[in-house]
Formats: structure tokens, C-alpha cells, sequence
């Protein structure tokens, strides 16, 4: 991928386009295709002119010639491949019958406009038939040239000359075909770098604001509440609700420059706190030890997405968070809440938008851990959060794909 561990798309320009001063491929290809036609011809050509003295001769040889370039130049286009194959067997006849013409009429043997016929024969018909037909050609090749030439190694250059025109046009086609290719692979991965920088902004937007949001709407209402009644202690929640929202603004300047480790501790001491201000009685045992600071913020996550799924429930009255190690591999998560039939139903709904429970299985899921989320039989709602100590994959490029669509570290 091309998404940088800090929040950006660095290559998703330079991947689609070139740089400044930078050659663009496809199209040097391209010219290197053309230019090395056109040079067979003008070879031809020459050979044509050292070869006849009578006008006539010259003038039909050198048009034959002029005529296979042009037909050549324009078979070795990246469109010639998707034509219909009545159309490429049409034209691959008229080449082979211009071909033809200068040997039949006046015994002239050459070898590059023979390695014209094969090149275009690799390049435009299937595999199978496109073997057959060149083997046919190479064939015929050989016959002319012994029948041409009392030279034994005259007829050896023939031959030769003739295979190399055809394995040259065929090479630097299909590496201006490789090379189209991969400029369209290149700006592919770019838009889907920018795509998943988007869902990444997205989710951690979500995770993040979507707590604090709610913590400043339920401390607001608690202030409104006591300032009238109780004016010290209503003192002390806006003093509460000014670090809640100083904490959200740091979240969203993290967000954007990429950084977005937490810590399952603090966001429970802060979930303890939010929960309170909501009247939800809350108990909270955090007892994991030092985690790997992958873990460590994927857990936080799950803390911080369960706290918010319960202050948009007004039902919900009591919850007990957990967090313990379990055995020598794997700490469990566990979220449980009374109100259950309502977070069901409301968590039912919005994951169908894509976002909440789902986000935090497949992070889960990046780690080599789960995530289940339902109602209990005694009417009460439990999340479960199940991961290793370790990370599934344990190295810089995992710590960072998985910190990518994590949330931050809790101020």
C-alpha cells in the first residue's frame, strides 16, 4: 500500500502521474517501437536502392516498403490486440501478399520485411496459431533464402535478419503494452490510497469524536443542572467538560498528522468519570499490565466505542468494565450493561452504515483476535474483546497498518 504510517497519502500523486523532469514510459516506449520500424525501413530501402538499377523495380519495392511500415506501425498499437480476428487475418494476408510481391516479381530477399509478417503474427493472433504461423514463416524464410542465394552464409544473415526484425518489433511492443499497464496498475493503487486514508479519517473520526461528543453534551447538561443548585460542584464538571473538549480538539489535530496510540488504563479511568456524569453507575477492574502498544490501542478502541454505545442508551443504569490476562497468550475485554434490548436493536441498525462494532471486529480480526457484542440471557448486554498479547504480525509495517484505523491515546 502507499498510505503512510502518519495519516498520509504520500505517494498517491507521484504514483498517477509523473513527476516533474520525470520521462513519461509508455509513451518513450512507444517512440522506441516506431523508431525501430522505421528503421528496418529505411535499411530496406537502402538495400533496394543498391540492388536495382531499372526504375520500376525501385519504385514498386520501395512502395512495398513504405506500405509493410505503415501496416507494421500501426499493428504494433496497443488497440491492434482487441480486434476482431476476421480483421487481423484480413490484414495479416494483405501484409503477407505485399510482402510477397518484390520476391516473386523480381527475386528480391529480404529478410526484415519477412521479420515484419512474424512480428505481427506473435502480436495479433492467439498463442497456438501465432506459434504455428511463425514457425511457417521462419520456414519460408529459409527456403527463399537458399533458393535467393548461392552464399551459404549470405543465407545464414537472411535468416537471422529476419528473426531478430520479428523478435524486436514483438519485444518493444509488448513492453510499450507492460508499460501502459503498469502506469494504470500505479494510478490504481493511488485512488485506493486515498480511499483508504478517507475510510481511515472516517472511522477514527468516529471512534474518537463520537465519545467526546457525547461526554461534553452529558457534562453540559449535568453544569446546567447544578450551576443553579450546587454552583461549586457544577464548577468542577465544567472544569471536567473544558478537558473533555480540549481532549477532543488534540484528537482531531492526531487524527490528521497520523499519530493515534491509547492506553486501555487511561481510557478506562476516563470512561469511569464520562459514565459517572451520566448517572450510569460504572466498576471498572483494569489489571492487564504493560501491553504492546498495538494491543494496547486496539482494546482502547473497543473501551471507547463500548462507552459510547452506552451514553446514547438512556436506559442503561449500571456497567462493569474488566480487563484481565487470561492464561499466557491472550487478555479479554468485557463490557457488561443492563439495557439491553435497546443497545441491541439501536447497535442492529447502525451497523449497517458500516461503522461502530464492525470497524473494531476487522481491527481485531488485523491482530489475530475477536470481538463479540449481544445480549445476555438475564437481560443485560455484554461486549467481548478477545486478543493475543502479541499482534499476529508483530513488525513496524503491522504496528502501523493496524495503528492506521485505531484511535488515539486518551489525554
Amino acid at each position: 500500500m502507499i498510505t503512510r504510517s502518519d495519516g498520509g497519502a504520500a505517494s498517491g500523486t507521484s504514483a498517477g502521474h509523473p513527476a516533474v523532469g520525470e520521462l513519461p514510459v509508455p509513451r518513450l516506449a512507444r517512440f522506441i517501437t516506431v523508431f525501430a520500424v522505421f528503421c528496418y525501413g529505411l535499411i530496406m530501402v537502402l538495400n533496394v536502392l543498391g540492388e536495382y538499377a531499372d526504375a520500376r523495380k525501385t519504385a514498386v519495392s520501395i512502395g512495398c516498403v513504405a506500405a509493410l511500415v505503415a501496416m507494421q506501425v500501426i499493428h504494433s498499437s496497443r488497440q491492434a490486440p482487441s480486434w476482431p480476428l476476421r480483421r487481423k487475418a484480413a490484414l495479416l494476408c494483405l501484409q503477407a501478399a505485399i510482402t510477397s510481391v518484390p520476391t516473386i516479381a523480381f527475386g528480391l530477399m529480404w529478410g526484415s520485411m519477412w521479420g515484419f509478417l512474424g512480428g505481427s503474427v506473435l502480436l495479433m493472433l492467439p498463442r497456438k496459431p501465432a506459434l504455428i504461423c511463425f514457425a511457417l514463416i521462419f520456414v519460408n524464410t529459409v527456403v527463399l533464402a537458399s533458393i535467393t542465394s548461392d552464399n551459404g552464409l549470405y543465407a545464414i544473415y537472411l535468416v537471422q535478419s529476419s528473426v531478430l526484425a520479428a523478435l524486436v518489433i514483438y519485444g518493444f511492443t509488448k513492453l510499450t503494452v507492460l508499460m501502459d499497464e503498469l502506469l494504470a496498475s500505479r494510478t490504481e493503487l493511488a485512488h485506493m490510497a486515498v480511499s483508504q486514508e478517507r475510510l481511515r479519517f472516517a472511522r477514527d473520526l468516529h471512534d474518537l469524536l463520537g465519545y467526546s461528543l457525547s461526554a461534553i453534551t452529558l457534562k453540559g447538561e449535568l453544569v446546567r443542572r447544578l450551576i443553579s443548585s450546587q454552583p461549586d460542584e457544577a464548577q468542577k464538571e465544567t472544569t471536567s467538560l473544558l478537558e473533555v473538549a480540549r481532549q477532543a480538539l488534540g484528537d482531531v489535530r492526531l487524527v490528521s498528522s497520523g499519530y493515534r496510540d491509547m492506553s486501555l488504563r487511561d481510557e478506562g479511568v476516563s470512561a469511569e468519570s464520562v459514565l459517572a456524569a451520566a448517572d450510569v453507575r460504572a466498576e471498572v477492574d483494569i489489571d492487564c499490565g504493560r501491553l504492546h502498544p498495538v494491543v494496547d490501542t486496539v482494546l482502547a478502541t473497543a473501551l471507547r466505542e463500548g462507552v459510547t454505545n452506552i451514553l446514547r442508551h438512556s436506559k442503561v443504569r449500571s456497567c462493569t468494565i474488566s480487563a484481565v490476562v487470561e492464561g499466557e497468550e491472550s487478555i479479554v475485554l468485557r463490557m457488561v450493561n443492563d439495557g439491553a434490548h435497546e443497545q441491541h436493536e439501536n447497535l442492529s441498525t447502525r451497523s449497517v452504515g458500516g461503522s461502530g462494532l464492525d470497524n473494531l471486529r476487522k481491527r481485531f480480526a488485523a491482530i489475530g483476535g475477536h470481538l463479540t457484542a449481544g445480549p445476555l440471557e438475564d437481560g443485560l448486554f455484554q461486549l467481548e474483546a478477545w486478543a493475543p498479547l502479541r499482534p499476529r504480525t508483530d513488525d513496524a509495517t503491522a504496528d502501523s497498518s493496524v495503528a492506521s484505523g485505531s484511535g488515539m491515546r486518551a489525554a
